[in-house]
């Protein structure tokens, strides 16, 4: 299901003689403006910005006719970041253009969309060489006489998978490592050397010496990628680029397939493309975020640090910890749940969360979540039977075994835990005994 949002711009996106003019809507104000001034890497940020915009009009499970779909954009202290998902939502895509890059100052800070139409896309992909590239986020004043009059109303439709990979990839980034870095010569050559675009086997990334070499199974120190075709939106940044860098979760021979970021470094901007496990397989159903929305617990946590971000491009856990008056931990779970209503994302460079606000209400992740509420009505019937630390879990036609394991990890008797041992997430019988439990903890 898509949320419809009403977006205003003054009027399109486009590149004109004075820069690059990005209109867009939302944040503090009507149609504020973020930024102004010039980009100190014009190409590389024209080919960053293109890479973002083809993710989010591309399907790389089953593909079919791109289609359009609007990049997310966030202004803040010193950093623009240009946000996608692939049409599969099994590709999120970021831009992050650092203080390096800016040459010119952020008047404000928020998020909303971007207007990439293809106008644009044509005009970014002749950027080239030294020449300047002015950047305008937001219109230079903002005058509107009536509904109909020179503010120009858009609906764009953001699919609710979105917000749901929102909160599935900030949750499953937390936990990466950095695993192997690059030079950008030996990166391209590590990319010509991928399967071609198509390709839907899973392989994995070892470092050796200055490069990586690909094997067919995991071992200690690898890195999963998963339809490797999946990252060619790299290819467009890659000459301006210093260093590839590779992120994931530590794995170990015979662990599954586990999603994946790969990030090339300019100097003055990052562009990352983080993996799912699997190519047909979505961020919005990795079953991450559970967790943190099912966790009553961390409700008032989240709203008193929420209350407590300030725009900042990197969030310190410890001075939230201070001002909030509570432990690390509690402000890592609140920061969890503040993820899955698009509040706050995770830089796996940084190795911190980031403040933005997504254009859906805070619920939303929450209702639309097939488990979390068949988990709430389970628990409103009565459904969950302790005993000890497993459960008895009674529906209207079968009976569940749920067991609790010495690590906080849940099984189940269904067949959803049967079909994927845990790696989705818990099923709804398992979220149910949580939330009848103590904290919730590890769910798997």
């Amino acid at each position: 299901m898509n949320a419809v949002q009403t977006y205003r711009y003054l009027q399109p996106s486009a590149l004109r003689a004075a820069g690059l003019d990005l209109q867009t809507c939302g944040g503090p104000a009507a149609n504020p403006r973020f930024f102004a001034g010039f980009l100190t890497a014009p190409a590389a940020a024209a080919a960053g910005l293109l890479a973002v915009a083809e993710v989010a009009r591309t399907r790389y499970h089953q593909p079919v006719n791109p289609a359009s779909l609007d990049p997310v954009v966030t202004g803040s202290r010193g950093r623009l970041r240009f946000e996608s998902f692939s049409g599969c939502c099994g590709v999120y895509a970021r831009m992050d253009v650092l203080p390096a890059g800016l040459d010119g100052e952020i008047s404000g800070h928020g998020t909303t969309n971007v207007d990439v139409n293809p106008p644009l896309r044509e005009a970014l992909a002749r950027v080239g060489g030294i020449e300047p590239l002015h950047v305008a986020v937001g219109p230079d004043d903002l005058t509107v006489s009536t509904m109909d009059g020179s503010v120009v109303e858009r609906k764009v439709p953001l699919p609710g998978r979105w917000l749901r990979g929102f909160a599935e990839v900030h949750v499953l980034t937390a936990g990466f490592e950095p695993r192997a870095e690059i030079a950008a010569a030996e990166a391209a050559a590590f990319l010509r050397r991928l399967p071609a675009a198509g390709d839907r086997s899973v392989l994995w990334a070892v470092p050796a010496g200055r490069t990586l070499r690909l094997t067919s199974r995991p071992v200690p120190g690898a890195v999963c990628l998963a339809g490797a075709g999946r990252l060619a939106a790299l290819r467009g940044v890659l000459r301006h680029a210093r260093t590839l860098r590779v992120y994931g979760p530590a794995v170990r021979t015979g662990s599954p397939a586990v999603p994946s970021t790969w990030e090339l470094d300019t100097g003055a901007l990052r562009l990352s493309l983080t993996l799912s496990p699997e190519p047909y397989r979505g961020f919005s159903g990795e079953g991450a975020a559970l967790a943190a929305l099912a966790g009553d617990d961390v409700v008032d946590d989240a709203e008193l640090v929420g209350a407590l971000l300030n725009w900042d491009p990197t969030v310190d856990v410890a001075a939230l910890a201070d001002a909030a008056a509570l432990p690390d931990e509690r402000v890592r779970a609140a920061l969890a749940q503040l993820g899955t209503a698009g509040r706050v994302g995770y830089d796996v460079a940084d190795g911190a969360y980031f403040h933005r606000v997504m254009p859906y209400d805070a619920g939303r992740a929450e209702r639309d979540n097939p488990r979390l509420v068949g988990a709430r009505a389970l628990v409103e019937r009565g459904a969950v039977e302790r005993d000890g630390e497993n459960a008895t879990v009674r529906t209207d036609a079968e009976t569940y075994r749920v067991r609790r394991h010495p690590d906080g990890a849940y099984s189940c008797s269904c067949r959803w835990w049967a079909r994927h041992r845990g790696q989705r997430g818990p099923c709804r019988h398992a979220l149910a005994v949580s939330m009848v439990a103590a904290p919730v903890g590890a769910l798997s």
